[in-house]
Parts: structure tokens; sequence; C-alpha cells
């Protein structure tokens, strides 16, 4: 396929008021897209609408609090964005939540939340997106995995569910619309320094979890900003896979190697 263009096409973008969200708007505005952002955080998309305003004040933004964990269809939402903007030609399903604690610890109300935003909406929000993707030709689907969509360590089989749900959604979408001419990318982000651990659900018995999640906090070093150039570059390139930071490279690399043994490796990696 050609290199995507950005520049005279819309981005849609999903988790956009903070972390690579926030990050990502602004890399898209400079690269040339116009923009549709998507969150249910007001205050944060202001935010983000602001610092690309005075970026790239040319661009065309519209922002759209949504809540996705709600069971929507999203097209009303698709419907709405395709009257404010021409040109629909990225889809970047980047939103994500977190949840700790081993599965005798997590309720299903909290497994269905996480699963309804990290997986069901990003479904559901390709479904209502494609027919206006079909309209613009060369068009885009990214969809922001994690690293724990490549491993499943303790105390995180909720969200490696969901992520592992989310990847293998998108290897299909790659077999159906790459031949179409529509690029797919998945992307395995590690340790990118946002705000999702600190705003992960947990249980409240689980203080192992509490434990692990300041863990975690500790290894999110790798800037958004960095991940959000990086994320832009593959959806360029029209690179299928990336795996960002060099500690979810080196995992990855351990999963498919050493299929049986990984687990241990990477559980001492992350409790030493």
């Amino acid at each position: 396929m050609n290199n995507y263009v950005f520049e005279g096409r819309t981005a849609v973008l999903t988790g956009a008021a903070s972390g690579i969200g926030a990050a990502l708007a602004v890399e898209l505005a400079r690269q040339g897209s116009d923009l549709a952002l998507i969150d249910r955080d007001a205050s944060g998309l202001a935010r983000t609408e602001e610092n690309i305003s005075r970026l790239a004040s040319t661009r065309r933004i519209s922002t759209h609090v949504i809540d996705l964990s709600d069971h929507s269809d999203f097209i009303s939402l698709s419907t709405e964005i395709a009257k404010q903007h021409s040109r629909i030609g990225l889809l970047i399903n980047n939103a994500g939540v977190a949840l700790g604690g081993r599965v005798e610890q997590i309720s299903m109300d909290d497994f269905d939340w996480l699963t309804s935003i990290n997986l069901r909406a990003p479904v559901a929000l390709t479904k209502a997106f494609l027919p206006y993707l079909r309209e613009t030709p060369g068009a885009h689907i990214t969809n922001v995995s994690s690293l724990f969509g490549l491993v499943g360590p303790a105390g995180q089989a909720a969200y490696s569910a969901s992520k592992f749900g989310l990847r293998g959604f998108t290897l299909s979408l790659q077999a159906e619309l790459i031949p179409q001419g529509i690029g797919v990318t998945v992307v395995h982000p590690g340790g990118i320094a946002t705000n999702i651990a600190n705003s992960a659900r947990v249980p409240q018995d689980a203080e192992d979890a509490v434990k692990s999640i300041a863990r975690m906090n500790a290894l999110l070093t790798f800037s958004a900003d960095r991940a959000a150039r990086q994320i832009v570059s593959a959806i360029h390139k029209r690179r299928e896979r990336l795996v960002i930071t060099r500690g979810a490279i080196v995992a990855d690399i351990l999963a498919r190697t050493f299929p049986a043994r990984h687990r241990g490796m990477i559980s001492r990696a992350m409790t030493d």
C-alpha cells in the first residue's frame, strides 16, 4: 500500500483527553489532519483542543464527550462526526482502562466495564465508521492494544483478556481490509508515562494488586509524546504491528521464543 496521507483528511481519535491520546492529537494535527476527538473527560478534551489550536490553528477540530462503556452502536456518533468533517480517513481506537486483581478478586461488573471500553467499543466504533472510511481511498484503522496483549502476567487477567481480544480483532481486520485497500495497525505499548495505572480499578480486598500497580507505575517512564510520534510514523508507513519500548520488545521476543517458560522470566523482571 502507498503511505498514508494525513493532510486534508480527518482522524477520529478516542481517549484524546490525556496520555497517548492527547499526544496523538497534537502529532496528527502537526501532520495536517483535521480531528474528531472523543473522550468522557470534557475538561481534558478542552485542554487538548486548546493545545492543538496554539500549534495548528487552521485545523478543523470537533470534540465529543462520550462514555465508551455505554453499550452503544455509536452510529449516531459517526453520523454526527461525518456531518462536521469531510474525508474521514483514519480511526484510532486508543481509549483504554485498567483493572487490577486476580481472577477470584475481580467482580464481573468490573470485568464488563473494562471489556466494554477496551474491546467492545473498538469493535462497535470500527463498524460505525467503516462506511465513511471506505469512502476515503487509502484509509487506515489503528487499534492500541498493550504489552499485556502479548503477555499475560498474574493480576492482569481481565486487562490482558481485553487487550489480547483487541489484538485478535485487529489481526482479523487486517486479513479482511488490507486486501480492500484499508490499512490496519495494532500497537502494543509498554511502560508509557500515562495515568492509566493510577486510575485503574482495584478490588477492595486486593492489597497485592495495589502493590503491583505501584510497581508498574515505577516502570511507566517512556514519554507519551515519543510514543505518539512512533504510532503516527507506523500509520504513515502502513506498518501492521508496532511494539513500543525496549522492555515490551524484549518481553514479546521472550514470549515467542519461550512460549512455556517466559512467564517466570517476565514475572521476576516485574517484581525485582
